[in-house]
């Protein structure tokens, strides 16, 4: 009698454990860490860019070295914050993380301005290749964050669902990860002006 309570208690044991969503969390939390290097892969790539692009401008434009020294300052500052997977449920460093990468794209809206004043370098084909991979890395790195946003969606839902919630609050201890959002500074319409 003894025994068949044991297998009962083992079998409700492993029933329980099957469905109480341990490893499932931990591979959506391995999905948001994904999430994160994919964006910074694309940030990368575009930080390793910059340089090519000033180069070629800075060839037509000799006298627009303030604009060019300030995409040079940003990229910079752009690439001295990194952030571990650990501070994916820090809002403060995040929002150091999406300052510098707004001003980063700041400078570059203002660089893409000095290049309309200069019909010669729009026609220069390997500026044009620059400006091309320079607006598909952005495009990369919207969709990168958007992926990551999806993925920490899952994950923060996951560890608030029932049993999940239940492995997670006695054996994980996993923490709720940030989403990428925008800089306020986003919100704003450009202005465009001739």
């Amino acid at each position: 009698m003894k025994r068949i309570i044991n297998l009962g208690v083992l079998l409700c044991v492993a029933l329980f454990l099957s469905s109480c969503g341990y490893n499932s969390l931990q591979t959506q939390e391995e999905t948001v860490f994904k999430a994160w290097a994919d964006i910074e892969a694309t940030l990368q790539r575009r930080a390793d860019l910059i340089p090519n692009l000033v180069a070629t401008v800075k060839g037509y434009a000799q006298h627009e070295q303030e604009t060019l020294q300030k995409v040079v300052d940003a990229r910079s500052k752009a690439t001295s914050v990194q952030l571990s997977p650990a501070d994916l449920s820090n809002p403060a460093a995040m929002q150091q993380f999406r300052a510098n990468q707004g001003e980063l794209s700041s400078a570059l809206s203002r660089l893409m301005v000095v290049v309309e004043k200069y019909p010669d370098l729009k026609a220069n084909q390997n500026f044009l290749d620059l400006q091309n991979q320079l607006e598909g890395t952005e495009n990369r790195i919207n969709v990168a964050r958007q992926r990551y946003n999806e993925a920490v969606e899952l994950f923060n839902g996951s560890i608030r669902k029932f049993p999940a919630s239940l492995t997670n609050k006695f054996l994980l201890h996993l923490v709720k990860k940030e989403y990428f959002k925008a800089d306020e500074a986003a919100k704003a319409v450009p202005k465009v002006t001739f």
